[in-house]
């Protein structure tokens, strides 16, 4: 049985090691490391050490998530950015530069790129896009107050404006039909799936945030509807979905009008797919 988060713990590296290890936990080795560097003292090591002990994603214990080479800020009921995600956030960072280069050689000036991410969670996404971009205008959406609280602080850096509400209602409407990309990491677990979920995931992170429907794709579905009227003629919707949602998810792009595409990374089991609006006169 694992000593509980008060238990006494000697604080020699080990010590922390041994306890993750009894634990279960896997890297143990590497979360001590993460856990002493980033503890203000030798109490703050034996509480985090312990509140990882009994359960708690490492990066709620740590209060960042490393997310494409930046440390968001994330804690208790927030979800945790993926890895899998970094696909996303360089494609649509590719799509962006491509959709400014554009319109700067059609005379329009240099100008930032304009982004939207919604069900932003942590708002990882829309602060990655910004590093990449060095210059974006950057709007972020979360259902949750307290993602939309946690969004607020990870994208103060970059100017970015994050607005509390169901996807597309709390926009202001002259957003419409100015973005670039449009990105989501939508709830797409089944909701049969939810159980099989990792306890991590399952205890500790909001339902919301990971519930999709009874296929996953309820919400997904919902973005790829409304992305239009937001998007620049031109622009894209972007969305991570698993493998086999995929072709519905691309069906549902094609029947609001946009055109689709799948992009995969094998190597981080990610799949998105991407519906774009077709330019001014297409078609």
């Amino acid at each position: 049985m694992s000593p509980s988060p008060a238990s006494p713990l000697p604080l020699t590296r080990p010590a922390v090691v041994a306890l993750l290890r009894a634990a279960g936990c896997v890297f143990a080795e590497d979360e001590a490391e993460l856990i002493i560097s980033t503890a203000a003292g030798p109490g703050e090591v034996a509480a985090m050490a312990g509140r990882r002990a009994a359960g708690l994603p490492l990066e709620h214990v740590l209060g960042w998530a490393e997310f494409c080479g930046l440390r968001i800020s994330v804690g208790p009921g927030i979800f945790v950015p993926r890895r899998r995600t970094e696909f996303l956030v360089a494609q649509a960072a590719a799509l962006a530069r491509a959709a400014t280069t554009t319109a700067t050689a059609a005379g329009g000036g240099g100008r930032a790129a304009v982004v939207l991410d919604v069900c932003c969670g942590s708002g990882a996404i829309g602060a990655a896009l910004a590093a990449a971009l060095g210059r974006a205008e950057v709007h972020a959406t979360d259902i949750d107050p307290g993602a939309a609280a946690c969004a607020a602080r990870n994208l103060a850096a970059a100017g970015g404006r994050v607005y509390q509400g169901d996807l597309y209602e709390p926009l202001p409407g002259a957003l419409r039909g100015r973005v670039d990309v449009l990105v989501a990491c939508a709830p797409y677990v089944p909701t049969e799936a939810i159980g099989l979920l990792p306890s991590e995931a399952r205890v500790h992170e909001p339902l919301v945030a990971l519930d999709g429907g009874a296929d996953g794709l309820d919400v997904v579905r919902r973005v790829i509807a409304g992305a239009s009227r937001w998007l620049s003629p031109g622009g894209h919707v972007l969305v991570e979905t698993s493998d086999a949602q995929a072709p519905p998810a691309m069906r549902a792009a094609a029947a609001c009008g946009l055109i689709p595409r799948l992009t995969v990374s094998e190597e981080l089991n990610a799949t998105v797919v991407i519906g774009t609006r077709p330019p001014a006169g297409h078609g």
